[in-house]
Order: structure tokens, then sequence, then C-alpha cells
């Protein structure tokens, strides 16, 4: 760690005194943020920390988006990721397990373990580890999400969009941030927040938070709340403009977070109800600095970024009141990123994006599954004594390990352009990304254990008949290289309409690296055992472990528009997704410990999108959105069952919201407006299983609020799921078991804010 803080830190010096001199120090002109400058060659955007690779106006572009600003976000108390789903058409985040299950589907591209369909920008810091997208985050300006593939810019694990999240800027606002929360289910938030600046070009901000939850579900088994979590985090952003060419930013952030799991439901008795402790631990570091530089020709801008994640997942497996098995996942990951971009634009409408991005992560993990009396009495010595009963067996220890370690270095590179030509009419823009990554892996997997053998003798008795110690240590190493060529072509056509008004049409290439099946080392070590008391599977490393890289074309069409006169903007689209080994998440048959990751042969997705925004009176707001996924199977057979014209499992088929705010304004010092919200959430229908023989109907979520505002503070107070339906977010099989998760119940709270 101290390496990349030292290397970092030359790498600032050296930039600024390199340039500094040719643009002067103290006395320069602060930046303005978003408009552009003009000379007599090119048009240059302004340095713009916030949006570094796109353009400003992202309705401007062939994109679906939607874009969520700060009052929008207060309105809904979205704090976390999951706060925008369904808020975005075809946009899901299930709420079940705990925080380091950061599931999203976007258009029938999901993924439940490893690799994320869908890249996360935090000030335009990428993170590479979906265990770390799940967290409160104060403070939040702004959240963009951008559906479909967008790895020609942005690259790996972008196949089904990108998130940008804009924290707010020290620069734009300067004083104290003050929120406190309170809701049933002993759920409590507080953040502050200070925001100084020194001078026109120089600020700074702390921000602190923290959360507690005292959960929803209890265990039967003890009576304990199963899904209580406490959080908190500290976040220090710092920003510095020398001059009016140069700016510079690092943002900081460390949280840790502590939290109980799993809620899940045994279906056949309608109870949550396990002995084990289920707990998830992480804590997480950030530290991202962005360096934008503009010369006559072209902007440059550095993005360079460490992160760290230490986490461990500890699960009772079975999740039955008997002790089968436990699991426990333990991490810890260093990863460095570096993204240099360059921008340029000439007056005839021609302008460029270029660059060149590379990382290296190296992650240590430690998973060793623990079987304990029942596992090891109906798993393993009452299939051996079925097998052989006149010689049967009994353990030596009602309780042992099979451990598994691993490191999986990664590492990669890219170079990328995107040109777009522009008249008055029309836009163009083709672009093209070389996409090289490697990843390793590197195994222990050992067991040492053994049992006692007996001979069933003439008069029914047992006598002793030997000793058999089982040791096995297994080492390897499995290598993974990948070569991709992203490319994309778009087009809008601009109506001759008064306001913004488009239609576009767009093509893009999505693509998800592949990855290790870590989770299946147990499986295999448990069949080894099996096989060395000669019955059991036999397991072939490379075929289970590992899995092959996803890809997607995805087509598009639609259309931006806006009404100023009657203050209405409308977006459409429509969209085809033709998708190879697309990566899914099973749980193999019969009494198995663990999951894989595994690649269905082809998969089609169809659906169309649409949003409003209306504001038909001064006081009223409107807003709705809706989207509409048909994805199924193309080709996918697993050796057992053919799955062609089946639908994609956990992918929702709908999601809808509507919203709607009418505001009273008061001319009072004390208090300026008091505004009424209700809205609506809809999700559904979900398959469980690739068989669709179970699913979760449609069903809608429905809140409200109440907000009391002034200059300096704001009362809010609100509901969620106000008709307390009773709905899943999850489904999974464990030993040939079904178990499911309940989502959260009716909650009303409070939230206070108050600006100093």
């Amino acid at each position: 760690m101290e390496y990349f803080k030292i290397t970092r830190a030359c790498v600032i010096i050296l930039a600024l005194w390199c340039i500094e001199p040719a643009f002067g120090a103290g006395g320069s002109t602060p930046l303005e943020i978003g408009p552009q400058l003009r000379d007599s060659v090119n048009e240059l955007q302004e340095l713009n920390v916030v949006a570094i690779k796109q353009a400003d106006a992202l309705r401007d572009d062939a994109v679906s988006s939607t874009v969520l600003g700060l009052s929008e976000l207060d309105k809904l108390n979205v704090v976390a990721l999951k706060g925008i789903s369904d808020v975005v058409p075809n946009f899901y985040i299930p709420d079940y397990g705990s925080r380091i299950t950061s599931t999203m589907y976007v258009r029938g591209i999901g993924a439940r373990m490893d690799q994320p369909a869908v890249g996360l920008n935090i000030d335009n810091v990428p993170f590479l580890n979906k265990n770390a997208y799940d967290f409160d985050l104060a403070d939040i300006e702004s959240v963009e999400m951008l559906r479909g593939p967008q790895s020609t810019l942005y690259g790996r694990n972008t196949i089904g969009g990108l998130i940008n999240i804009t924290t707010l800027s020290p620069m734009r606002f300067q004083g104290w941030r003050l929120m406190a929360q309170g809701a049933n289910g002993n759920d409590w938030k507080a953040s502050v927040g200070w925001y100084h600046k020194f001078k026109d070009n120089k600020a700074t901000a702390i921000i602190g938070s923290f959360s507690y939850l005292g959960g929803f579900f209890t265990n039967l088994y003890n009576g304990k709340k199963l899904d209580k979590e406490m959080s908190g985090a500290l976040r220090w952003k710092f920003e510095w403009r020398p001059s009016s060419t140069l700016s510079l930013r690092n943002a900081a952030s460390a949280s840790i977070l502590r939290q109980g799991g799993y809620p899940y439901e045994f279906v056949d008795k309608g109870e949550i109800n396990y002995n084990d402790t289920c707990f998830y631990r992480r804590f997480i570091f950030n530290d991202g600095l962005t360096l934008s530089w503009r010369h006559d020709k072209f902007t440059m801008s550095s993005i360079t970024s460490v992160q760290y994640l230490d986490d461990n997942m500890t699960l009772d497996q079975d999740f039955l009141p008997l002790p089968y098995f436990t699991l426990t996942q333990k991490q810890k990951e260093i990863a460095v990123t570096e993204d240099i971009v360059f921008r340029g634009s000439l007056e005839n409408g021609y302008s460029w994006t270029a660059g060149g991005f590379g990382f290296f992560k190296n992650m240590k993990m430690e998973a060793p599954v623990t079987f304990k009396d029942a596992g090891i009495a109906s798993l393993i010595e009452q299939h051996r004594n079925e097998a052989n009963p006149d010689y049967p067996i009994s353990w030596f220890t009602r309780e042992f390990p099979l451990n598994s370690d691993f490191r999986i270095p990664t590492g990669g590179a890219a170079i990328y352009h995107e040109s777009t030509y522009e008249n008055s009419h029309w836009k163009f823009t083709v672009g093209i990304r070389l996409d090289w990554e490697h990843a390793e892996l590197d195994y222990h997997s050992e067991s040492h254990t053994g049992y006692n053998k007996y001979q069933l003798m003439p008069d029914g008795s047992y006598a002793p008949y030997g000793v058999v110690n089982l040791d096995i240590d297994d080492r390897g190493r499995l290598k993974r290289s990948y070569l991709n060529w992203l490319p994309k072509l778009s087009v809008v056509y601009k109506l001759p309409l008064e306001g913004e008004n488009n239609v576009y049409a767009n093509v893009a290439k999505g693509y998800k690296v592949g990855g290790f099946n870590t989770q299946m080392f147990s499986d295999v070590l448990q069949q080894r055992l099996m096989g060395e008391m000669g019955f059991g599977a036999k397991y072939d490393v490379n075929e289970v472990v590992g899995y092959r890289p996803e890809y997607s074309w995805n087509y598009e069409i639609g259309s931006h528009l806006s009404f100023p006169s009657i203050k209405l903007d409308v977006d459409l689209s429509a969209f085809y997704i033709d998708c190879r080994d697309q990566q899914l998440t099973m749980f193999p048959a019969g009494t198995t410990t663990g999951r894989i990751m595994t690649n269905a042969g082809r998969t089609r997705s169809v659906g169309m999108e649409f949003a409003f925004k209306w504001i038909p009176v001064s006081s009223l707001e409107l807003a709705a959105s809706y989207g509409y996924t048909n994805a199924k199977f193309v080709r996918f057979f697993n050796g057992i069952s053919d799955f062609k014209g089946k639908y994609l499992p956990y992918a929702p088929q709908n999601t809808f919201f509507a919203q709607a705010q009418y505001t009273f304004s008061l001319k009072n010092s004390f208090l300026k407006t008091i505004a009424v919200e209700a809205d609506v959430r809809g999700t559904g229908k979900i398959y469980w299983n690739e068989e669709n023989s179970l699913a979760q109907s449609f069903y809608p979520l429905l809140g409200a609020s109440v907000s009391f505002d002034s200059e300096k503070w704001g009362v809010q107070i609100w509901g969620k799921n106000l008709t307390d339906t009773d709905y899943h977010t999850f489904y999974f099989m464990s030993m040939g078991n079904e178990f499911l998760q309940r989502g959260r119940p009716l909650q009303i709270g409070a939230t206070l804010r108050v600006f100093l």
C-alpha cells in the first residue's frame, strides 16, 4: 500500500512541476463547469471532472440513459444503488442476502456472482469488485445510468450498462450538511459533511456517515434478527485548480460493515430456521486522483486509483436447523487502475475521444467448507455404508474442514478511440476498443481426515477392521487470457422541432470477462475424498472451475423528445440483444455444497423502454418509466435438460415506476414549501429457474412522502411498501431443498436535513 501511495504522490508532484511554469501560478481564473471554450481553430470542452468520457448532454447522444439529480434522490431517500431499482426502466437490483450480493439485471443481462454485468464509477473511478458495489454514500449529487453495452469507452464488465455516481463538490457547495433518519425496523442513519473553499481555486470536504439496522427477519432457531447491520464511512475530497487549464481532484474513502444474514426461508415449512452463525464483514478503502489539463488542441485527463477490499462471508450453507456444513469466504484484494483520456474537437463538427486503460489486481482468498455431524452422517457415511454394508465406516471426528486457498492475480490493458462527426441535423459516431486481459488461479486444496472401518459379523455385531487415513493435498495453476475487439456505431438525427428532439440508432458489442468457480473447489475436494473411498463422481478441475467470457451484440433504436412549451421530456427505445456464452449461476444437482458459473450456449433479449417527465403546472411534477424485457434461451443444454425457448431466470420481464409530487409554496420566512409525493414501483414476472416451473408474479410497491422545507433545513416523513405487499426477491436450492427470501415489509420513517 505504501508503495502505491508514494508512486502516486511522485506522479502528482512531477506533473505539477512540469505544467505549472507553462500556465502560471496564483491569480489565475477559476474554471467554470459546463460551458465550452472557443478559439479560431478548435472548440474544446472546458475542464469537466464530472463526465470525462461522455457528452455533457446525454439526451443528445444515441444512448438510453436516466439521470437523477440531488433533489430527485432526496425525494426517494436514495443513499445506495438499490434505491434506483425500477426507477430506471429495465434496471433491477434485488434486495437479498447481504451486501456482498450486489446483483444487477439490465435488459435480461445480469450476474449473481463473480463478474458484474454493470460497471460502476464513483467520481470517475471504476470499481472493479462487485463485492464493493453495495454501500451507503452520503451527499450524492447525481446518478447516471447508461443502458446497453458501454464497452468501447469503459471496457470490461459493462455489457449491461454503466452507472456514474458523482458526489457533491466543495467547489459548488460550502458549509455544513447534516442528515439524520429513523424508521421502523430499528433503522437509523446519520451523516455529517463539511465543505470549505479556501480560495477561489481550492476546496475540500470531509463527510462521515453511520447507519444501523435492527432487522426485519427473525431466526426461529434462536429468536434473533438475522438481517442486523452496522456500517460507517469517512470520505475526503480535495479539489484544486491552480490555473485556467489545470484541474486536480482527489477523493479518498474508507468504510466498514458488520452485517448479519441470511434471511432464507425453507419453502417446505415456510420458516427461517437454521443453527449456524451467518455474517458478512467488510472493509473498503479507495483513493482516486483525477488530473485534467487543457492544451490548445485537446484536453487530457488522468484517472488513477488504488482500491483495497477485505471481507469475510460466513454461511450456514444448508440453512437448516441441523449441523450439515458451513462455508467461509475471506478475500483480500488490492487493485490499481490508470485511465488516460484525450479529447478534442474542430469547428467543422468533428470531435474525438481516445485513451488507454490499464489495471492490475491481486486477490487472496480462503474458502474452507466445514463438514459437521449431520453432513458427515448423511452425505458421506450413509452413502458409503449403503454402497458397502458389510464393511461400514465411522468418521474419526464429527467435524472436519475442506480447505481451499487461492491467489488470483489479474491484469489488463486497453486502447480505445471514438470519432464523432456532427452537422446541423446528423451526428455519426464510430468507436473501437482493443481489450486484453490475463488472469491466473493458484490453488491449494487440502483435507486431512479419515475413518474407522468395521466388518459385519455373522451374529450381526461389528468388529474393528482397520483405520483409513485420508490425506489430500492438491496444488495447481490455471491461466486464462482474453483479447477482444469492441466496436460501436451510432447515428443521431436531430428533428427540426423546438427543443432537443432526435431519433437515433446504435450497434455495440458488449463483453464480460471469464473467470474461475472458486466455490466449486469444495465439491471437487469432497468428490476426491469419496473417490478415495470407492464411490462418488470425479470432476475435471479445468472443466468445472473455469468459465468463458460472455459476449453480446446490442441493436437499438430510440428517440429523445423535448417539448419546452409544455415542459415535457420523453425518452423511447427498443432493443434486441444477441448474447453468446451468457454466464449463469447454477446450483449443481444433488447434495453438493458449491455454486457454479456456467455458460449458456446462446440467448436473446428483446424489449422496449419508455420514460417521461412532465410539469403541467409549476407546482405539479409527474414522472413515469416502464421497461419490458423478453429474454429467452436460444440454445442451452446443460447435459440433462434442453432449455431452448425458456425464459432466463432472475431477470424481470417488467419494471414500472410512476411518481407525482405537488408543492405548496408558502410566503413564510420559517417554512418555504410543503411537498406531497406519491410513487409506485413494480417488478415482475421473475422466473426462478431454467425450467420456468417457479416464478414471482408482478408486484407493485407503494411509497409516499410529505416534505417540509426551508432554506436551512428540511423534514421528510416517508413510507415504503405502504400496502405491506408480500413478495420474494430471491430463490435457490441447496442439497435438493428450496429456499426463498421475502422482501422488506412496510416501513415508515422520517428524515431531517440541515444546511449551515
